[in-house]
């Protein structure tokens, strides 16, 4: 183990979590800093945030997800960072495995850590992901956000990849609503990072790439044997994938 304690920086970006943040702030008691950076909520987030004393409030105008969480990187004191979303929850053996992981003569520059992904309050066993992981717990002079990428940010790692044993649990479904409205933001997204890629929609792949997604996610990754959760899962991740094509044909045709 190294002789020196060493110290984490756990950052959250936010925007209107009202319903998640007060739970996640109230169990980080292992963080030697956190900071929220939140893209100005119109919600009570920001009172939650600043009622936690231990917390530093930072607003950000959110242009898209890499540079927000690049921004938030720059504002940490710590070498090691600890990204955490507002609806994800850690379980105390991971809360361990990360300190113990951190403090190793062995240490990765960068570690994945498994989802589980909670229907409501429910886990989703299938349906693409149940291999779902992340990079969450690494250390900042070894990693940065490939700016190429505006949404499923891609970190950059220079170094040594390692997982984690223990998992986070994903709160991501809340309601029907609630996920379609993040699907169709990630949709909007994803059509302008291509458009910056000067990449072009046709129609067919509006049509075959969502179809191609569902009938992947639902029949290939066993999302049938979620049921009706698979269902509503499998459909609502494909109509991002139309979204992103729709939007990206809307803003081609527009500079014709």
């Amino acid at each position: 183990m190294n002789s020196e304690k060493q110290k984490l920086s756990v950052l959250i970006i936010t925007l209107n979590e009202e319903q998640h943040i007060k739970s996640l702030l109230g169990d980080l008691d292992f963080a030697d800093e956190i900071i929220v950076v939140d893209s100005y909520s119109t919600d009570k987030t920001v009172s939650i945030v600043e009622s936690f004393a231990n917390v530093k409030l930072i607003q950000n105008h959110f242009i898209n997800y890499t540079a927000q969480r690049n921004f938030a990187l720059d504002q940490a004191k710590n070498q090691w960072v600890l990204f955490i979303d507002a609806d994800e929850r850690l379980t105390s053996e991971l809360k361990s495995e990360i300190v113990t992981a951190i403090n190793s003569n062995n240490a990765a520059n960068a570690y994945f850590i498994y989802r589980i992904f909670m229907f409501k309050n429910s886990r989703l066993n299938f349906s693409g992901w149940q291999t779902d992981k992340i990079f969450r717990l690494f250390n900042k002079s070894k990693c940065r956000y490939n700016e190429e990428r505006t949404v499923h940010e891609k970190l950059i790692v220079n170094g040594k990849i390692a997982f984690l044993k223990h998992k986070i649990i994903h709160f991501s479904y809340s309601s029907y609503e609630d996920y379609k409205s993040k699907m169709y933001n990630y949709g909007i997204l994803k059509a302008n990072e291509k458009l910056a890629k000067g990449k072009k929609s046709y129609f067919l792949m509006q049509i075959f790439h969502p179809l191609y997604t569902f009938l992947y996610q639902f029949i290939i990754r066993f999302g049938f044997l979620d049921g009706k959760k698979g269902i509503i899962i499998c459909y609502l991740n494909a109509y991002s994938v139309y979204i992103r094509y729709k939007e990206l044909r809307k803003i081609t045709s527009s500079r014709i």
